[in-house]
């Protein structure tokens, strides 16, 4: 499968521009969650009815799709009656999460409260814990992180600020991270988050855009 040029942004985050790349979003946010590709008709109904989780990735795809790609009134009041949607069953899975912050891969770990700023830019294949709050530096509105490839946060990270997250970081469980971190492949943890590795997320997330057989 091949994906735009768009998908070689720096994050890998780019708008969903068609229905090609709704389809390449939904295999990627599969592969991210660990979710069989059906063959039989038990595996079929089982994809159909999928856990909670995905549906809500699935929804939260089509809902990017619909705002980002039909200006009709029709696609306009589709993309809205979308939005009511993802909003309803956000608040049910204690997720505050908005169109367009995540690239592709987008696995979310566990049920539970995870709030991310709508300014957010979060890169592909980006494993993201319960109890997280990525959101603006105090007192403003807009200054929100920028968060790049591969990058597993862990439960109960704190992520604020106008600050830059490289490729390749785990940020361990509970740490507050309020400064950019530049160096890729890394681990950091802590309150505030310091280097505490050179490990990195490799092993920690399924890398889905490598996956596809795509360069990112």
């Amino acid at each position: 499968m091949r994906a735009t040029n768009q998908l070689r942004s720096r994050t890998g985050v780019y708008l969903i521009q068609s229905r090609k790349d709704l389809e390449f979003y939904l295999e990627a946010d599969r592969i991210a969650l660990g979710i069989q590709h059906p063959s039989t008709l038990s595996q079929k109904l089982k994809f159909h009815f999928a856990e909670d989780i995905y549906k809500f990735e699935r929804l939260l795809r089509k809902t990017e799709y619909h705002l980002n790609c039909d200006k009709s009134l029709f696609g306009k009041s589709r993309a809205a009656y979308l939005c009511y949607r993802l909003i309803r069953k956000g608040l049910k899975m204690g997720f505050e999460i908005s169109p367009n912050c995540f690239g592709p891969g987008l696995a979310i770990a566990h049920l539970g409260t995870i709030v991310v700023h709508y300014k957010t830019r979060i890169g592909s294949n980006c494993r993201i814990h319960p109890c997280v709050v990525i959101g603006t530096q105090a007192g403003y509105s807009d200054r929100c992180p920028t968060i790049g490839r591969n990058v597993f946060i862990g439960p109960g990270a704190k992520i604020f600020g106008e600050i830059t997250i490289a490729d390749g970081i785990a940020i361990g469980a509970n740490s507050v991270v309020n400064k950019s971190f530049l160096e890729p492949n890394i681990t950091i943890a802590g309150i505030p988050a310091r280097k505490v590795s050179n490990k990195g997320s490799k092993g920690l997330l399924a890398d889905a855009i490598e996956a596809l057989h795509v360069e990112p």
